[in-house]
């Protein structure tokens, strides 16, 4: 039963912390509004949503863009874009503003965390090594 689930439950955490970390990082307002909890949880409400998506997503026969690392950045800045537009009003004069930069934000994230992950995060693995060399 595990092996049904595996799959749509890595999908969800994995699309679900881009969107999230994007909307803590777009929503203005002073460090105290960003790190509040009204914040936090319109966060995290942005980042269910994009995740419950994604996973609805790999249902149908888009589910190929998630192979491909840009496909999967692009499908991510999307959901994070919706999700933040339907979760809080706008918080920017342009009209949809918010939801772009959030999406726009996901999607680099989606994109850096897949060129570093790759390979069992040997891009981390080497630069840390090369670190600890250094320090020696």
């Amino acid at each position: 039963m595990w092996d049904e689930w595996k799959l749509p439950s890595k999908l969800f955490v994995q699309r679900f912390w881009q969107p999230a970390t994007a909307c803590l990082t777009c929503m203005p307002g002073s460090l105290g509004n960003v790190w509040s909890l009204s914040h936090l949880g319109t966060a995290l409400q942005t980042g269910v949503l994009a995740g419950i998506l994604a996973v609805l997503l790999s249902l149908t026969p888009a589910r190929r863009l998630y192979g491909n690392r840009l496909g999967n950045a692009l499908i991510v800045g999307s959901l994070a874009a919706i999700a933040d537009a339907y979760s809080h009003p706008n918080h920017y004069g342009i009209l949809l503003g918010e939801p772009l930069l959030t999406g726009a934000i996901a999607f680099l994230l989606a994109l850096v965390s897949a060129y570093l992950a790759e390979d069992r995060a040997r891009r981390i693995r080497a630069a840390w090594a090369r670190l600890a060399r250094r320090r020696q």
